[in-house]
Formats: C-alpha cells, structure tokens, sequence
C-alpha cells in the first residue's frame, strides 16, 4: 500500500483586490482540499507579503510533500511563486480561480496572476501544472489527486533502487538502460549481480522454508503434484532467493535474465517466482529489463494495485483485439476467477514452475517508459480486456484498445516503441499524463 499523500498548500493574494470574497474563496477550496484522503499541510489564510511566504516555506520545508499547491486566490507577481518552487522539494500544482462576470470591478484577477507565474517557472525550466476551476467545482478533487500521486511517484522514483541480475540477451536491445541517465533525471539507482550469485543464494534456501511456499502455491493453484517436483522445488526457492533479496537490499523492484541460464544451469523457470514478486509489489522484469520494472513501479504507484510487464505477440484486424502475453508473468489477483487457474511448465523449455491463466476483464492502463528513437518518452495507452478462452499457454489476455489495433500495431512498430509494455487495471491516464509533465519527458500516446 501507497503511504498517505501530503499536499503542501499556500494561498496568494494581494491586499488592494477584493480581500473579503478572496478569503470565501479560499475556504471554498481548503473545504475540498479537507474532502480528499490526503494529508494537508499549510493554510487556507492569505499571504500578502513576503514575510508571510517566507514563514510558510519555513513550515512547508518541514514536510515530505507529494505536491506543492499555490493557490492564486487573487492576482500577485511570480516573485513569491517562484520562490515558494525553488525552496520546496516538491511538483507545482498553480490554481486559479474564475469569478463572475459583474461588468464591475475585476475582484480577484486570479488567472492573471498564475499566467505571470507560469511564465516565470517556464523559464527558468521548473516543471509545473495547473487548475483554473471554481473551488467547488465537483471535477477538482479528482484533479488534485491526479496530481498528487504523480508527485507522489516522482518523489518514490528518487528513492527507488533496482537489483539487476544477470545481463540482458544479446539482441534486446529493448533492455538496454542507461545507469547515470537513470540516476541524473529520475533519481533510480541501479546494482547489478551476476546471475549465479542469485543461483548460490537459492541453493542455499533450506527446505524448510521451501515447504512453506509450496503449501502457499498449492492452496493459490491446486496442482503442483502434477509438476516434476526437483524443478518445481527449485523454482520455489528462486522465489524465496529473489524475495529475500529485495528485502536485504531494500530493493523496490528487480530485473531477472530469467534464460537460458535459469532452465539450463540451475533447473526451472523463474517465471511462477516472478508473478509472485509481481503480487506482492516487488516487480520483477524478464530478460533483465530495467525500464520495464520502472514502468511497472510507475503504474503500482500511480493506481495502488499490482501491475506487471507483458509482450504484446498478436493483433488481429479481424475483431479489433490484440493479444497480451508473458510465459507466466501476471499476478494472481488478474485470474479471471471462471476460467482454469493453475501451475504449468514453461512452453519452449518444459519445466516448471509458470502461473497459467487467462487475464480478468475490466479496464486497464498501459505505460512504458521509452526510449524508442533515442528519446526517452512515457508511452501511455489504454483498452478493456476482454473475457476470452487462454490465448495462449502462460498468463495472458484478449484486449480491445481505445483505438484501432492496426493503428495501435503502425504506432509501435513505426515508432520503435519496445516489445515490452506495463499494465494493471484501471484507468491512471491521467495520473501518468501528470506524472509526464512533472518529469519533463514527452508523451507517446499509443491509444
């Protein structure tokens, strides 16, 4: 689970405009901002001068912030603003205020006030977004918690280490990553191991321990004696490697070159061990893929549910539908609980252990974090999977996208976009539209 978010909030103003109606507005909007889940840090009283921002930075400071929320009650210049974003470690969120049309005074002049703003911060390359709603407006709640949870990841982002273990295939570069990139514009931090060093901790896990989690696998799918049980065992204590790893190393997610070694050298599949991680919100990438594990916190982050990484291995003009595919990836709790849910082998390479099961219909959300033409941009996409018979053997699901597939095909194929994306279920487009802005990095809409 999410920590509970915090949002930072100052009211601007200027005493020369309407005080009094400037004052009912801001308790308009601090009784919505009272209404969210959210922590709420700062005031709903106006701050006229620099003093009193000064004052209010001082106690802001104080507080791990998921978003910084100026409210421009009335109109000021950008001074404050900018200082008030420079000196607090959080995304900007600028609200004004529209006001009736009296053919009298101009009471508040709010939204002239946050376009100063915006000027300046753009600038000066400081990374904002903005509302201009009535404070009571019934679309602002959502509004402000789109906003910070996409503080709420950027901030998380900055904390993240990532184990890799074991180099990519040859041939992927889909999986390549870049450790300084990643460090300088996200803040991620990235260890590699070699892949044996996670085989040696697995031999190590007694059997004991092993036992557990098979009675824990078999109560979740109900036939792992029909699998070879030395390979199956294996797998388990993969699992128990990997889990135990995360947490020694307080890594928030992994990247596994999960073949051939995996089959050929130490007996099974990781990929049952990595749906596992996936359930349990450690996520865990095949074929060592960095950005595929990033994407995956992204959307964990943003929507508070599991999320995994997936192929997208057929589209299918016929009946507008594509196909969502990994060997037995996807976390338990996205079964569709009508159809056959169990334990199988891997296709290609036969041996245990895979999670098998068709993808649960419902609404789902698509992210990767790109860097298809050497630009790294934040694919976004969305679709209903649909109730449909296995695909596939493994995990996998029957999607109809919010666009035609052969368009969705023409835009990844043209654009380069990886073999990989991430999805859990769940509209977050929105949160990841503000997610985008707030790290400065385009967006390739795939649907």
């Amino acid at each position: 689970m999410i920590d509970k978010l915090t949002i930072g909030v100052v009211a601007l103003a200027r005493p020369t405009f309407d005080v009094p109606y400037a004052e009912q507005v801001a308790a308009t909007a601090w009784e919505t901002l009272q209404g969210l889940d959210v922590n709420i840090a700062g005031s709903k009283d106006l701050l006229f001068d620099a003093p009193a921002v000064e004052s209010a930075i001082s106690a802001l400071q104080k507080q791990r912030l998921d978003l910084l929320l100026v409210m421009q009650v009335t109109f000021s210049d950008a001074t404050m603003t900018v200082k008030l974003a420079d000196s607090i470690d959080a995304p900007v969120l600028l609200w004004s205020f529209p006001e009736p049309r009296s053919g009298e005074r101009l009471r508040l002049n709010s939204v002239c006030g946050i376009n100063l703003a915006a000027h300046a911060l753009a600038r000066a390359g400081q990374p904002f977004s903005f509302l201009h709603r009535d404070a009571d407006n019934k679309g602002t709640p959502q509004i402000l918690m789109d906003n910070a949870r996409a503080g709420h990841v950027k901030r998380k982002l900055a904390e993240t280490r990532i184990g890799v273990i074991g180099q990519h295939p040859d041939g992927f570069d889909t999986c390549t990553y870049d450790t300084e990139l990643l460090s300088r514009r996200f803040g991620v931090s990235v260890d590699f191991m070699e892949l044996q060093a996670l085989f040696k901790r697995a031999e190590r896990i007694p059997a004991a321990e092993t036992d557990e989690i098979y009675a824990r696998v078999q109560a979740d799918l109900g036939n792992l004696d029909t699998l070879a049980q030395e390979p199956l065992r294996k797998s388990l204590q993969i699992y128990s490697a990997l889990r135990s790893l995360a947490s020694e190393k307080k890594y928030n997610g992994l990247a596994v070159r999960c073949w051939p070694e995996m089959f050929t050298e130490f007996g099974c599949a990781a990929c049952g061990p990595m749906a596992m991680m996936n359930q349990e919100m450690i996520p865990c990438a095949c074929e060592a893929d960095v950005y595929g594990t990033i994407s995956t916190l992204m959307l964990q982050g943003l929507n508070d549910a599991p999320a995994f990484m997936t192929d997208m291995v057929d589209f299918n003009p016929k009946d507008n539908s594509a196909v969502f595919w990994h060997c037995g990836l996807a976390p338990l709790s996205m079964a569709d609980k009508e159809g056959p849910i169990r334990a199988t082998i891997h296709s290609n390479r036969k041996l245990p252990f895979l999670n098998e099961f068709s993808l649960k219909p419902g609404r789902i959300t698509i992210a990767r974090l790109s860097q298809s033409k050497n630009v790294v941009r934040l694919v976004i996409g969305s679709g209903e999977m649909i109730r449909a018979p296995m695909s596939f053997s493994g995990t996998s699901g029957v999607v109809r996208f919010d666009r035609p597939v052969e368009e969705v095909l023409e835009t990844i194929i043209m654009e380069g976009i990886e073999h990989h994306v991430s999805m859990t279920y769940g509209d977050c487009r929105e949160s990841l539209k503000k997610l985008a802005g707030i790290l400065d990095i385009p967006i390739l809409q795939l649907t």
